[in-house]
């Protein structure tokens, strides 16, 4: 089309470069929250708070956080209460032979768990572990695809693991892979996904031939920014006689791994149901505090930063996580 005066088409170049030059800005869904880290430079933890008595405590600001970057308080630019914005959930479950009598239980309570925490906007996947770690189910926010997916939950894995990958579990005779499995479940599902994220790991803590050892499995969830929770759960009855093919359970590993993440450690006994565990990381979870701040250097080194998160009144209780690593993340 001609215009019909140099004046107009004058006026409508103005126009327009104007608006190519004004900021695009996406605007988040309407129930949608728009998620607090916005690009590599900004350091985003999320983090829970409890009273001396363990009660979670939902009504903090800003200003009752202190952060702080290898000893050194930063300023926090990005806060929210995160209990809308989406989960991306992983269930690990131990079907090692030291599990045989519980696989039963998991199941009813896992489904149970996905049922009263995924929302609309939710995504989670399930792999099991035993001689090699197995993808029941990749993402989805179907309850019936979950249920089918822990319906398939079996004593010791088949052989073939989620692919052959750099850690490769199928071709040698192995025990538990556990440090395996999370490996795995942060670099093949985690790592590129935005927003909250967490593993659930349901295990006797027994770990026999894993090709990654215990603080690589807790660096690559570190750099996943995954939320490690662990239940610790045995059977006794497997252990009384001294022990199952010679190993002895413990908690130690698995308690190291969720505190380094930001998560926490959670036993099976006899005040402590599967099912009331579930309640509480649901509870957690819907509970908790984002924090974002730039990063003191703003370089992305590789390197590793402690990180600690305290609340201006001692009597409550942070848990978040112990550090993070400088690295630039691809997005899915």
């Amino acid at each position: 089309m001609r215009n019909t005066s140099a004046a107009f088409a004058l006026a409508f170049a103005f126009l327009g470069m104007l608006i190519w030059a004004a900021p695009q800005v996406e605007r988040p869904s309407a129930d949608l929250p728009a998620p607090i880290r916005v690009d590599v430079e900004v350091v985003n933890v999320l983090c829970s708070v409890r009273d001396r008595n363990g009660a979670l405590i939902s009504n903090l600001g800003k200003d009752d956080f202190i952060v702080l970057e290898d000893g050194k308080e930063q300023e926090i630019r990005y806060f929210a209460k995160e209990t809308d914005l989406p989960l991306t959930i992983g269930l690990l479950v131990d079907v090692s032979g030291s599990q045989e009598n519980l696989i039963e239980v998991e199941r009813r309570a896992a489904h149970q768990f996905f049922s009263s925490v995924l929302r609309k906007k939710d995504m989670a996947f399930l792999i099991s572990f035993g001689t090699d770690s197995e993808l029941l189910q990749d993402y989805t926010n179907s309850l019936p695809l979950l249920r089918a997916g822990l319906d398939r939950l079996r004593l010791k894995a088949a052989v073939g693991g989620l692919h052959p990958g750099p850690v490769p579990t199928a071709g040698t005779i192995r025990g538990t892979v556990l440090y395996d499995a999370v490996y795995l479940a942060a670099t093949d599902r985690l790592v590129g996904e935005v927003g909250r994220k967490a593993m659930v790991l349901i295990t006797d803590g027994v770990d026999v031939g894993s090709k990654v050892n215990l603080d690589t499995a807790i660096e690559f969830a570190q750099k996943a920014d995954a939320i490690i929770y662990s239940i610790y759960y045995i059977d006794h009855s497997v252990y009384s006689g001294g022990g199952f093919g010679g190993f002895s359970p413990g908690d130690g590993a698995i308690k190291k791994m969720s505190e380094q993440t930001g998560g926490r450690l959670m036993k099976v006994d006899r005040k402590n149901s599967l099912d009331s565990i579930f309640e509480q990381i649901q509870a957690e979870m819907r509970s908790q505090y984002s924090i974002g701040y730039t990063p003191p250097s703003g370089d992305l080194d590789g390197g590793f930063h402690k990180l600690e998160v305290r609340t201006r009144d001692k009597k409550l209780k942070v848990q978040a996580r112990k550090g993070y690593y400088a690295v630039k993340q691809e997005r899915r």
